[in-house]
């Protein structure tokens, strides 16, 4: 077994470079814990971006993968398989949608919600000069469709040019969505939750204004729930609380516990806008992860996941409103449920790493200056508590 410095080394020189990652190599997880091959124990506040929900080593979750396994992994979509079946009628019922398509990953979820309404849009007038109404500060992926909706000229700029008849208005600031609406706008996409641009919840006046003016005017209203869906919220889906439902919706991250698998959900007209031929995946939708996420499905209903989200997001705001008011540095705190941001005077990428290699506590951004929380969702009082206290320890450093 090679030692930390020596994986360090080995994955520079192996692997593209497209991450500044951590001085830290991670062997194993439990609970809400995270272990280096250096056997340091780490609070895990990030839940690997929102992914890991019910943390590390759930024995149940691990036990239904392991199942699967001896199982079937891969059969293709040429074919029915039942861990598919029993995934997307647990998702349509948590999600009050008609029809899910399974993907590999958020990114490819938005892929598909953009041809649910370009083909919507041209099933009714065979045009392909319709246009998308995106947000600024937003973030949907990395492939060339996602960018094209992603409203961050830093992550863009040097893929141009991306997809055309894309328009960006501001989020939570409805007039300026109806500047840009026009005849040829077929779908109107944004984040329930922006996460990246700075963990900034929609309001309910904006998001009941856009859905209102998507129904004037026959546009699709795509939702992404990749990262605030979930329950991580407080509710399953966090459009849920603002009661607006969407016509498509986009999921991921933490649907597989860490098992990579996405999905897009359509609702009335959208549900039947594309057909047979019009997409595919290979890998999407196979027994094994749809088995991963069925699982998931089942343990936060069995677990009743979404009330814990509740009531420890409301301990965790708390907390977190308490520091904004003890630290001068600390400007602002924003967000529902456990996706959770403090904005800061000045850069956190400092402040980050220290915690990570001074507390043993990791965190992460979203931005230049925001720390971000995203914990697992089984988190109790006293990792708050913990976590507060690392964090404390910190910024006491910053003074």
């Amino acid at each position: 077994m090679l030692n930390k410095q020596e994986y360090i080394d080995k994955a520079e020189s192996e692997i593209y470079k497209t991450y500044n990652r951590f001085p830290v190599v991670f062997d194993h997880g439990d609970g809400v814990r995270l272990y280096d091959t250096d056997g340091n124990e780490y609070l895990d506040f990030y839940a690997g971006i929102a992914v890991n929900g019910l943390g590390y080593n759930d024995a149940e979750f691990n036990e239904a993968v392991k199942a699967q396994v001896d199982k079937l992994l891969h059969i293709s979509n040429l074919y029915y398989n039942v861990p598919s079946v029993e995934a997307a009628e647990l998702l349509l019922k948590a999600s009050q949608m008609d029809k899910v398509f399974f993907t590999n990953s958020g990114t490819e979820a938005i892929e598909g919600a953009l041809k649910i309404a370009r083909r919507y849009a041209y099933n009714k007038d065979g045009g392909h000069d319709h246009e998308i109404i995106a947000m600024n500060h937003s973030f949907h992926g990395r492939s060339l469709g996602a960018l094209s909706v992603t409203g961050n000229d830093h992550y863009q700029e040097p893929f141009k040019p991306l997809i055309p008849g894309i328009k960006f208005a501001d989020f939570n600031d409805l007039e300026s969505v109806k500047a840009v609406v026009n005849e040829k706008t077929c779908a109107i996409i944004m984040e329930t939750v922006q996460g990246e641009g700075g963990i900034y919840p929609a309001t309910q006046e904006f998001l009941s204004g856009v859905r209102e003016l998507c129904d004037k005017n026959d546009i699709l209203l795509i939702l992404d729930e990749i990262q605030c869906g979930m329950g991580r919220t407080g509710s399953m889906f966090a459009w849920q609380q603002y009661g607006v439902k969407p016509d498509v919706m986009t999921v991921a991250k933490a649907l597989g516990n860490g098992v990579p698998i996405g999905a897009f959900l359509a609702s009335g007209k959208a549900a039947t806008a594309m057909v047979p031929g019009d997409h595919g995946t290979t890998y999407g939708g196979n027994p094994f992860v749809t088995a991963a996420a069925y699982k998931v499905l089942e343990l936060f209903e069995k677990r009743d996941i979404v009330n814990h989200v509740k009531e420890m997001g409301d301990y965790l705001t708390k907390k977190l409103d308490k520091l904004k008011d003890n630290y001068d540095i600390i400007i602002a705190r924003r967000g529902l449920g456990l996706i959770q941001g403090l904005e800061f005077k000045v850069p956190v990428s400092p402040i980050i790493s220290q915690a990570l290699i001074g507390q043993k506590l990791v965190i992460i951004s979203a931005g230049t200056n925001i720390i971000r929380f995203v914990p697992p969702l089984v988190i109790e009082k006293e990792h708050v508590d913990e976590m507060v206290e690392k964090l404390s320890a910190v910024l006491d450093e910053q003074k």
